[in-house]
Formats: structure tokens, sequence, C-alpha cells
């Protein structure tokens, strides 16, 4: 491959989450015991180079040493329909559509604003991703969780039943849809945001769509944009996208909503520009703008082939040396999420005790409890493949069959 997943990289002194936060106060796993290196696995960044056409775009933009106020140009909005269009399949997207959000979970802040008062339920499916959880409950909204429940292959699949239910009884008008599924890791087919989406349409819910991971997809699975599904659905949606997880740019902040329907579009972005704080950076721009690019189209394509053989790794692994182990083989994200309440039970273990052993031996893998998983562990496997071996053989020796 020409491009180069399988470095490690030393991200000390370089301000990574990953790496400094280990050890901090809030909700950062604690450091390894003496004699064990700290595999990052927690904070869902990854730890590859990304593609080069974007540091390339950022140094190129930065030589020039005026920094002042920018317009957006329309390169900008052509490689977004562009990236849409070849990524997603979308036709008839238009600049008009395209607003800028700084970050995605600020788009969510944004929207709720304009869809519900404080105090108001808003509809979540459960496991719920943590960022969902904080700006719902810091901005005074009250969540209500309709929980995906696995079939008889494990898979996990919404109860459209149980949606419809939660809907009526809290008088809900806004729900959070979040394609592909952190952190089950759900790419879902048509039909079933199809059928969410009807029950949207009957309970006059207005649907946030977080599509954020829509470009890590695995497996040969394909992501179906929410707007597509119908055209009631494109008028229902604001979708919130981003290529932050695609191509590691978390720090740089830079996300971006499409919304079809003006009303929605005009409420969104009055809300937004309220502050004076929603507003673009430039560097950030020009990430975007290295990103999505034939050589941004290739490396994505090669980053999901190492991630697909790190899940399927992973998985195997555990269904070979992790008897009681539960996990749901995930079809996009580079995240796992580890039911371990068999082998808890079987053990006279707790959570704690299972993620402290991992902790211990540098294993930074992530509490499910703040996903909504009572015996869960969140896990993420962007990382070159030698250190996703290194973690599994240490949770072998040292955890699962210690």
């Amino acid at each position: 491959m020409p491009y180069d997943f399988t470095t490690i990289y030393d991200r000390h002194g370089k301000d990574a989450l990953a790496v400094e936060g280990l050890g901090k106060p809030g909700f950062a796993p604690p450091t390894p015991k003496n004699g064990f290196s700290a595999i990052p696995m927690w904070v869902a960044d990854m730890n590859f180079a990304t593609v080069p056409t974007i540091p390339a775009a950022i140094i190129a933009r930065a030589s020039h040493p005026l920094y002042g106020y920018f317009l957006t140009p329309d390169a900008y909005y052509d490689a977004i329909i562009g990236w849409q269009r070849d990524r997603n399949g979308v036709e008839g997207l238009t600049k008009d559509a395209i607003g800028y959000e700084n970050g995605v979970l600020g788009g969510v802040a944004s929207a709720l604003g304009c869809l519900a008062a404080p105090g108001d339920a808003v509809l979540l499916h459960s496991p719920t991703y943590i960022g969902f959880t904080h700006t719902l409950e810091d901005n005074g909204y009250r969540i209500v969780h309709s929980p995906l429940v696995q079939d008889e292959n494990g898979t996990w699949r919404m109860d459209y039943a149980d949606m419809d239910r939660k809907c009526k009884e809290n008088h809900i008008h806004a729900a959070i849809f979040c394609s592909p599924h952190n952190p089950c890791g759900r790419v879902w087919e048509r039909w079933e945001i199809e059928k969410a989406m009807d029950v949207y349409r009957e309970n006059g819910v207005t649907v946030i769509s977080d599509e954020i991971w829509s470009d890590i997809i695995l497996g040969g699975h394909k992501h179906i944009p929410t707007q597509s599904v119908s055209e009631d659905a494109r008028q229902r949606t604001i979708a919130l996208y981003a290529p932050s997880k695609t191509f590691n740019l978390a720090g740089l902040i830079g996300s971006y909503h499409i919304i079809y329907n003006k009303t929605l579009r005009d409420r969104v972005a009055a809300r937004s520009e309220k502050t004076h704080y929603n507003e673009m950076n430039v560097l950030s721009m020009h990430a975007l703008l290295g990103a999505y690019t034939p050589e941004g189209r290739a490396w994505v394509d090669e980053l999901c082939a190492v991630l697909t053989e790190n899940v399927d790794y992973a998985c195997r692994y555990i269904a070979e040396h992790f008897p009681g182990v539960r996990v749901a083989k995930p079809e996009g994200t580079y995240l796992l999420f580890l039911d371990c309440t068999d082998w808890c039970a079987a053990h006279g273990k707790t959570i704690d005790e299972v993620e402290q052993a991992g902790w211990d031996v540098g294993v930074a893998w992530q509490d499910g409890r703040m996903f909504h998983g009572p015996c869960a562990v969140r896990m993420n496997l962007a990382l070159p493949k030698s250190l996703v071996v290194e973690a599994f053989e240490r949770l072998d020796k040292y955890v699962f069959n210690a």
C-alpha cells in the first residue's frame, strides 16, 4: 500500500489527549503500572498519520504570513459536493444546503435550540455516544433512550415499536440518529433507516442525523445517507458531517451541516450565528480542501481496509480466547463495544476490576458505562496492527486468562 499505516508515532509532547490525558482527572484511563507502555485505545481519534495532502494544504496556506478575515471560496463547497457525490451517491446537493459548524456536537446543540426548549424530551438510541449525553444534559434537555436490541445473530437493531411508544408517551418532536452508530458500529441498511424515518414522520419528529462516521465503513458495507431514503426524510433531517473522524482532524475543529429544508436551514443558521462563535478557521478550511481530493479518496479506501483487518483480528481473537466476552462485529467506525457481563459472572469479577486490570498493563480502553453499557468496555482499534496485537496479547495474559 502506498500509505503508511504501520509506523508507531510518539505523540508525547504533541498535545495529544490520547496519551497526555492518561491519569488526568475526568474520564480518562489511569496511567499503566511501571514496565508497561500505554496503548491508547480510548478517545476516538486515530494513531495514523493523515493523508499527505492535508499537511501540504495547511503548510501552503500558512506560508503566506497574513491570517486576517477571509472569504469561503466556492472550492470549499465544491469539495463537499464532490465528496458527497462520490462517497455517498448524493445528487443535487448545492452550496445553499451546506453550512459550517464548529464541530458536530456544536451543530447538535444549535439544531436542538431550534427544535426544543430546555426540559423537552429528545429521543436517542442506547448505547449512546457520551458526547450526545453531555450536550443534551448541559443544555437542559431530557434524554429518553430507546434501547437497541441484538437479534439472534448478535446484530444491533432498532426497536421501532419502542421508538414509537416513547415518542408518543413523551411528546417528543426531536431525535438524534447516529449513522453509522457509535459505539455499536452498525451501518444501517436502507430499510432500517426507512422504518425509523416512518416512525419519526408519524410522530412529527425532526431528526438530527450525526453522520460523522460515514466514511469509515468496513468489510463491504455501504453508508446510506438518512436524507436519501425519501423526500420526507430529505426535508425532515438535519445531517451533520465532518472530515475530522475520517482524517484525524479533531484538533483543527470544523464540521458542516447539510439541510435541504429552507425553513429548517434558516432557523439553524440564525441560532448558530447569534453567538458570533460558529466561525470557520482558515487552516481548518484548507485542511478540508486537502482532504476531499482524489488522493484523500484513495487514502480512505486504504484506511478502511486496514481497519477492517484490525476489526477482523480483534473479533476473531475474542471469540477464540475470551469465552464469556461478547462483541457484535462492527460494520463501520473503528470501535469495539465489548459486553463482559457473562465473563464477569463466570469469574466473580466486576467491570471495574476488568477495566483496571487492562489499565494496569497499558491497555487504555474506555469504561463502557459512559455509553450506557452496564458491563461494557469501548475499544478504539485505529492503531497500527502491531499495537492491536500487543494489546490483545496483554489482555489475554493479564486480564481474561490471568
